[in-house]
């Protein structure tokens, strides 16, 4: 059994689903908190408010993208068992490969090669398909567990954010060292990213910090 949360985390969730939820809330913490140092640069900060909606915020949309994910697997399951509904009443074997071509289109994938490679495949899949039985769509516990799992991972980047306004008195440069780490944290997440996908982890890091605030100032400047 995994020892650590993050191992327990993508046993749930996807590792690249998992570090996309946590990018996205990097993303929104560090657009509240950036957001807040221009809009109170003459009015003078609220900390306490600043700390109230930047975990709201993340809770908020923490809870939307669960709800979210649990309709696209709802979603996701309905189409399988339409398509397998499909192959079963299809006419002919040829129309039935068919459906599974359109479905599952082998140059997207690694292994792409040969077109007996790729009829291999299919047929294989019919194979399957043709011994399976089409059964009533609903969400498992694995399901659930990883609709949490996004809750958690959109919420819990906020308390990053939030630590610095506990530990430091001055406002302002609590504010510069919660934006510090969420910068260095964005670096974190990309470097993770290239770790899990064979990527470079430097040059990872570096994209999605750049990404990150690149999207951190699309979202002020339109008032997000």
């Amino acid at each position: 059994m995994t020892s650590n949360p993050i191992g327990r985390i993508t046993d749930i969730i996807d590792p690249g689903d998992a570090l996309g939820e946590v990018l996205f809330g990097l993303i929104m913490a560090l657009t509240w908190t950036v957001g807040s140092r221009l809009v109170f640069e003459d009015e003078g900060l609220d900390v306490h408010e600043l700390i109230v909606a930047t975990i709201g915020c993340n809770v908020a949309w923490g809870i939307i993208d669960a709800v979210l994910f649990i309709l696209g697997t709802t979603f996701y399951k309905s189409r399988r068992l339409r398509l397998l509904r499909q192959i079963k009443a299809a006419r002919s074997e040829t129309a039935a490969l068919k459906m599974l071509a359109n479905e599952f289109p082998i140059e997207e994938a690694p292994f792409s090669g040969k077109a007996a490679d790729a009829d291999a495949l299919y047929r294989s899949l019919l194979t399957l398909a043709s011994r399976a039985d089409p059964v009533k769509v609903s969400l498992s516990k694995g399901d659930l567990s990883a609709a949490i799992a996004v809750f958690f991972l959109v919420s819990v980047t906020s308390i990053p954010a939030v630590i610095p306004f506990l530990l430091i008195d001055s406002a302002h440069l609590a504010l510069r060292v919660s934006n510090l780490f969420l910068i260095m944290l964005l670096f974190v997440t990309g470097y993770a990213w290239a770790t899990f996908s064979g990527g470079r982890p430097f040059y990872a890091g570096m994209t999605m910090t750049c990404l990150g605030l690149l999207l951190v100032a699309i979202a002020i400047a339109l008032g997000g």
